[in-house]
């Protein structure tokens, strides 16, 4: 049994951040095939959930790099590795001390909704920060709470921010020294002066949740799709791994072999190939 591990920005989607029209149709050719696929993503199910919709992503789905993993044919929610409060404290002193907004990511239950998703966050500093909260965050059923609401039994899964780019990259060198915590940072979609960093526990990675999908679906071969170092981990354990020409050297290098740009539907023109759609 093959099954295909996509990851979503960058990879599978194009440079709107949406599944183009030719990625669509090719997803329902795997379909048509009995060839199983799903999404491994450091995104949250939350900001995921408008893109995978509709396009028969049936199997678990592995979000948050591993922590969150949904199966949506029965609804249940897994979650690994979550951070604890000293490791939920250091990121956010860190943020603050460097000026930037912290967005804690919570899974929790709100006014009886199972698996809600809550950001609890400071007040906005920076104007891609307000872009960020009024252009996006308060358009999706997540619900808002400032910082000091965060409670100590909070089941947080990763705390993500946005900012100048020397100021983030600043503080994911100073994040990924500590012990127990691993931080991945990329260009903003706002512009090449800001980044984007998402910070979680280390144990947490989306090679654990493949491993542990390939055992619970019964799978003989892996193949993997990425281009950014939250990726390393499911290419080490894949049969197949493979880059999309935009992807980082280290990620190339790392792969089976470079396809086709994000940007021109490079996963889907080498899928068709591949297995003969």
């Amino acid at each position: 049994m093959d099954l295909i591990f996509f990851d979503l920005d960058g990879t599978l989607l194009n440079d709107e951040s949406k599944i183009s029209t030719f990625t669509k149709d090719t997803l329902v050719l795997l379909r048509e095939k009995n060839i199983a696929y799903t999404v491994a993503t450091g995104r949250t199910m939350l900001s995921a959930k408008s893109i995978v919709d509709g396009h028969y992503f049936d199997l678990p789905q592995i979000y948050n790099n591993g922590v969150t993993v949904w199966d949506p044919k029965i609804q249940q929610l897994s979650l690994e590795n979550l951070l604890d409060n000293a490791e939920i404290s250091a990121i956010i002193n860190s943020s603050l001390s460097h000026g930037i907004t912290p967005f804690v990511n919570a899974i929790g239950n709100y006014k009886q909704q199972n698996h809600h998703h809550i950001i609890y966050h400071a007040e906005t500093l920076h104007e891609v920060e307000k872009e960020l909260v009024n252009k996006y965050f308060s358009r999706t059923d997540a619900k808002l709470l400032p910082l000091h609401a965060l409670p100590s039994d909070s089941q947080v899964t990763n705390i993500s921010m946005i900012g100048l780019a020397d100021t983030i990259h600043e503080m994911w060198l100073e994040l990924n020294t500590y012990e127990n915590l691993i931080a991945y940072s990329g260009k903003a979609l706002e512009g090449e002066r800001y980044s984007w960093m998402d910070v979680h526990h280390c144990r947490a990675s989306k090679g654990n949740a493949v491993t542990n999908l390939k055992q619970q679906l019964g799978a003989s071969n892996i193949i993997c799709f990425g281009d950014g170092d939250n990726d390393l981990s499911m290419f080490a354990l894949a049969d197949e791994s493979y880059a999309p020409d935009n992807a980082k050297a280290e990620i190339k290098k790392s792969a089976t072999a470079t396809i086709g740009h994000n940007h021109k539907d490079g996963i889907a023109h080498f899928l068709r190939e591949r297995f003969s759609l």
